[in-house]
Formats: C-alpha cells, sequence, structure tokens
C-alpha cells in the first residue's frame, strides 16, 4: 500500500490504493483505473474519539519534556533486609541486595568450543562431513559411467547372449555399498561429564555461618602477689604439713586403722571445703569487679579518658568532675574521720569512720574500697570505738594501723582470714588516755616550737611533698595558713608569721598538697564545697570552687590526692566518699619550649615554690 497525506491538520487526507485480488474490480471514471471493492470506506473522512475525562493542554505544556533515568537497579527489589549474624550474635542489615530480576530462565546443555568435549564433537563433525563428501563423489562417478553404459544396452542386439540381469545386480551392490558411509570409530573417552557452561547465569546462595551451642570448658583465673616473705610462709606450711601427716602415720596401730582411716578422711574433706570456699570467694571477686566495671563503664571512660574541653576557654579556672560514690548501710550514721591511699596498689583506699562529737561517741569501723568496685568494700572490719586516724605501712601495704577515740591502738592484717586487729594496745602496754590523733610519741615530754596560729580548734596540718621547710594548718575559724618554720618575719612580738593566709567563709575540715606539684593544694568546708589552689596561677584566690555534696544535710570533713591519677576523695559526716577528677586547669604542668626540654623533678617544685616564698618575704619586709 502507498499513502500520501497533506500537511492541513483539518482535513481527511486524500489515499490512493492500488489492489490486486481476483473479486469484481471497478474502473475509475477519470482515471479509468480498476479499483476493488471496499474502497469507499477507507475514503470516508473518519471523525477522533476523545475521552470524555481528557485533559485539555496548552502548547507550552505539551511542549514539556519530561525525563526519566534508566538504572539497572531493580525497584522491587527490598532495602532494608535484616538477617541474623551467628558469628556475631547480633542481627545486622545486609548492604548488598541482589537486583538481578529474571524473566526467563532454561537449562541448556552448551559446550564451550574449546573445551576436550567441544574439540572432540568437533573431530567427529569433521568426520562425519568428510565420509558424506566422499559418499556424493562415488554416487556421481556412478552416475556418469551409467550415463556411457546406456547407450551401449539399447545398441545390443535382441538376439545377444549378454546377462543384463546379473550385471544390473551387481552394479546395484556396489551402488548400495557406496552410498552407505563408512563410519568412523567413536574414540573411548575418559570422562564425558569433564565440561562447565560459561555463559550461564546462576545465583550463588549467600554464605551462612553455622554455629552449635556448647558449654564451654571450665576455666579459672587467679591473680596474687608473690614475695619472699609469702613464698618462705608456703615452704614453711607445707614442712609443717608433712610433719603432722609423718606423726600419724606412726601413731596408728593396727586395732585402730580403721578409725584413723575415718578421721583422715574427715580432715582431707574439711580441708577440701575450705580450699574449695576460698578459691570460690577469689572467682566471686573478680566476677564482681567485672560486673561492676560493665555497670560504671561509662565513669570508667571518664576516669580514665574525659578532659573538660571548656577548660580551653578559661584563662584561670578549672571544675571536679564526680566519678563514683562510695557507701556502705553499715556506716549511714558515722562521719568519715581519716583517708589513707594504699602505698603500693594506687587503686586501694583506707577509711576510717567515728564519730567528731565526743557527746555522741559509739562504734567504728574501718573499711577498704578500690576503685574497681565502688558498689561493695574489698575488707570490713568493726570497733568498739570510733576511729579517728589511721595509716598504711610503705613496705608492708598489708598492715593498716588505726588508732581510737578511747586511746587504744590496733593493727590490722589484711591477709589475715578473721576480723579482729593483730595486735590492740591495752592499760598494761601503754595506751593513750585521750583519743589519737596521730600515732607518734617522739617529742610528748618537750616541743620544738609554738605556732600562735589559729582562733579555734586546727582541725589538720600537712607538710608540703617536695618543701621540707613548708607546711599548711587549716581551722574552724575559717582559714587555711601556710607556714615556713625557718623564717620567723615578727620577731618583735615573738611569734610566727605565715607566708599566706585564706579566709573560706566557713569552717575547714582538712588540707592535702597535691602530690604531682609544690603549689597546689586542696581544702574542703563545712558548707559542702572543695576549694582548690594554685599558688603559682593564683596567690590570692581559689581556681575552683564546687559545691560537692549538698549543703543544709552533709559536711565534708575530708580530702585526699590519689598519688597517681588525677582525682581526689572526700568524706563527708554521713559516711559517704565521693571521687572526682580534676579538669586540666587544675593540674597545669610547664608548657614546652621549642628547642628547649622541659626539667622536671623535685628540684625543679622546689625552685619553685622558693621563688614564691621569696617574693612573699620582700613584701613583707619592705612593709
Amino acid at each position: 500500500m502507498f499513502s500520501a497525506s497533506s500537511k492541513t491538520p483539518h482535513k481527511q487526507p486524500r489515499k490512493q490504493s492500488i489492489s490486486i485480488g481476483r473479486g469484481t474490480r471497478k474502473k475509475d471514471e477519470d482515471s479509468g483505473t480498476e479499483v476493488g471493492e471496499g474502497t469507499d470506506e477507507w475514503a470516508q473522512s473518519k471523525a477522533t474519539v476523545r475521552p470524555p475525562d481528557q485533559l485539555e493542554l496548552t502548547d507550552a505544556e505539551l511542549k514539556e519534556e519530561f525525563t526519566r533515568i534508566l538504572t539497572a537497579n531493580n525497584p522491587h527489589a527490598p532495602q532494608n533486609i535484616v538477617r541474623y549474624n551467628f558469628k556475631e550474635g547480633t542481627y545486622k542489615l545486609i548492604g548488598f541486595v541482589n537486583q538481578l530480576a529474571v524473566h526467563y530462565t532454561q537449562v541448556g546443555n552448551l559446550i564451550p568450543k574449546d573445551s576436550d568435549e567441544g574439540r572432540r564433537q568437533h573431530y567427529r563433525d569433521e568426520l562425519v562431513a568428510d565420509s558424506q563428501e566422499s559418499a556424493k563423489v562415488v554416487i556421481s562417478e556412478t552416475e556418469n559411467l551409467e550415463e556411457d553404459e546406456d547407450p551401449k544396452e539399447l545398441e545390443t542386439e535382441p538376439g545377444s547372449q549378454t546377462v543384463v540381469p546379473a550385471a544390473g545386480a551387481a552394479e546395484k551392490v556396489t551402488e548400495e555399498e557406496l552410498m552407505t558411509p563408512k563410519q568412523p570409530k567413536e574414540r573411548k573417552l575418559t570422562n564425558q561429564f569433564n565440561f562447565s557452561e560459561r555463559a550461564s547465569q546462576t545465583f550463588n546462595n549467600p554464605l551462612r555461618d553455622r554455629e552449635c551451642q556448647m558449654e564451654p570448658p571450665p576455666r579459672t583465673n587467679f591473680s596474687a602477689t608473690a614475695n619472699q616473705w609469702e613464698i618462705y610462709d608456703a615452704y614453711v606450711e607445707e614442712l609443717e604439713k608433712q610433719e603432722k601427716t609423718k606423726e600419724k602415720e606412726k601413731a596408728k596401730t593396727p586395732v585402730a586403722k580403721k578409725t584413723g582411716k575415718m578421721a583422715m578422711r574427715k580432715l582431707t574433706s574439711l580441708e577440701s571445703q575450705t580450699d574449695d570456699i576460698t578459691k570460690v570467694s577469689q572467682a566471686a571477686k573478680i566476677v564482681e569487679r567485672m560486673v561492676n566495671q560493665n555497670t560504671y563503664d561509662d565513669v570508667a571512660q571518664d576516669f580514665k579518658y574525659y578532659e573538660d574541653a571548656a577548660d580551653e576557654y578559661r584563662d584561670q579556672e578549672g571544675t571536679l568532675l564526680p566519678l563514683w560514690k562510695f557507701q556502705n548501710d553499715k556506716a549511714k550514721r558515722l562521719s568519715v574521720t581519716a583517708l589513707c591511699w594504699n602505698p603500693k596498689y594506687r587503686d586501694l583506699f583506707a577509711v576510717g569512720y567515728g564519730s567528731y562529737d565526743f557527746m555522741k561517741q559509739s562504734r567504728g569501723m574501718l573499711l577498704l574500697y578500690s576503685m574497681k568496685n565502688p558498689s561493695f568494700p574489698e575488707y570490713m572490719f568493726s570497733s568498739n570505738s570510733g576511729i579517728m586516724c589511721l595509716d598504711i605501712h610503705v613496705d608492708h601495704p598489708y598492715l593498716v594501723a588505726v588508732g581510737h577515740y578511747d586511746g587504744n591502738v590496733a593493727i590490722y592484717n589484711l591477709k589475715k582470714p578473721h576480723s579482729q586487729p593483730s595486735f590492740l594496745s591495752s592499760a598494761k602496754s601503754g595506751k593513750h588516755t585521750d583519743p589519737v590523733w596521730q600515732c607518734s610519741k617522739s617529742y610528748s615530754s618537750q616541743f620544738l616550737d609554738t605556732y600562735d596560729a589559729h582562733n579555734m580548734a586546727v582541725d589538720a596540718v600537712s607538710w608540703n611533698p617536695y618543701h621540707t621547710k613548708v607546711f599548711m594548718s587549716c581551722s574552724s575559724d575559717w582559714t587555711v595558713k601556710i607556714w615556713d618554720h625557718t623564717i620567723n618575719l615578727s620577731t618583735l612580738h615573738h611569734c610566727r608569721t605565715p607566708m599566706f593566709i585564706y579566709d573560706l567563709n566557713s569552717a575547714v575540715g582538712d588540707v592535702a598538697w597535691a602530690p604531682y606539684s609544690s603549689t597546689v593544694f586542696t581544702a574542703v568546708t563545712t558548707d559542702g564545697k572543695a576549694h582548690v589552689f594554685d599558688l603559682a596561677i593564683n596567690k590570692y584566690e581559689a581556681i575552683c570552687n564546687q559545691p560537692v555534696v549538698a549543703k543544709k544535710k552533709n559536711k565534708i570533713t575530708h580530702v585526699q590526692f590519689n598519688p597517681i591519677h588525677p582525682i581526689i576523695i572526700v568524706g563527708d559526716d554521713r559516711g559517704h566518699i565521693i571521687c572526682l577528677k580534676l579538669s586540666p586547669n587544675l593540674r597545669k604542668m610547664p608548657k614546652e619550649k621549642k628547642g628547649q626540654e622541659v626539667q622536671k623533678g623535685p628540684a625543679v617544685e622546689i625552685a619553685k615554690l622558693d621563688k614564691l616564698l621569696n617574693l612573699v618575704r620582700e613584701v613583707k619586709t619592705k612593709t
């Protein structure tokens, strides 16, 4: 069919057609050509049919182009598949989702041409083709021979004695032999299934972790400290056991063998039970520490790594970050009267409980806490009288000396399983007649010097850890004073004058020097605040004034610095101990200069404090 149309949009295009068929034909009057039936229907104009709800768009809307970007991703593929990971024991989101959409699959039997089986099949096909070509050549030769022999057969006379049928039979046999191609002998294949379909697309099943749950083998973690004394004690105990067993064997008689065996069994069972209990207690203590470290993991992270970033914008101020709060129900109504860190185990500290009110004296307690387990004390000892002071032996950190309110002095051995002190003074051994505030009687009969220091009771006195001539005192008269016992600036009045005086607007319960700097110290007041001073930064005011406990309910009684970590512990009159971390501004160290090494050590700290004291001396001598 040939068609042509005019460019006018409102007119029906004129069509001319030529059709060839077997039906009747008509001649066009003008052209005289024959036209088939049914042409009138095509020639009629056809009206466009529009749906009633069709939108009528403007030319601009019709010319507007909409671009669509086609991607290879499957729009029906899910994007939030979550599966259980047996290796990690949690549900994990699958990042890669298969985007392949399969519309038609068919199992094929394709063999690559380069494979062994493909080469064998190609070889067999060539043999078959060669045999067919050779057969065709033989057939063509026989046809030529027949064409040549046909005239001779026609020329033979009717009376000749030639045997035509026999010749025809021979020709048929040769034709059949030639027509049947010789089949090549098939070679024996070693393996007919040694092939792979490289063009097929298969689904790779996702790998799955198969695991089985079983009871783990029992494990025990044992940790202890070993020194010469412990090794010696262990050998002595072993020798005593061997001697006892020898004596028991000698004392056995033939009549009492049976009873002896029974007694030995009982003894061994009791020893095994005690050994098992000690093992279980040690393991339970370790498990308890692990559980508490997991419970207080955020606090442990702050203790180790947190640094207040706001200190960068503060020139001479710092903050205290609360960490742990140590408390025990048995020491609720007792005041914290003494604090001391262990000189060997830096995370262990001892707390003494008693009362500073002489009208309300009752029992006392000695607790040892570890920062590894803030929920429960490591050791617990009770006493009939309140504890006023305590100290831990430097060379033997398992010995704790305690001074009581009734004048007794007790020594506790942490290695012993019982809760009674290993030594306790009495009236015969010469106990004190008054409360034991600190265990020194070297200068009880004579004193070196007298300081008219404070107007009220002196609550604490502390020597500087670096400078042997400087000490500090605090009192209930709201003041903290720093002294140099070798200098007397007020010789006219025969009394000593302090180098620094600080008024804290409340009774000062305790003071402590920092172990990392000779110019840093802290003081706690009864209004619940902790004050941190650094004389190298500000000689007149504290660089940190922060409330630690509730002002109306609790009163702070004692404070101590940790020897290594940048933390302090604060005790109140309700039996609570709070651990706080110092911000970077409260423990500033000398800055390193280019090309110069920062000098560190006691000599540097002594020189730093001497420089401040010399400035104060010059000012006071001029006045």
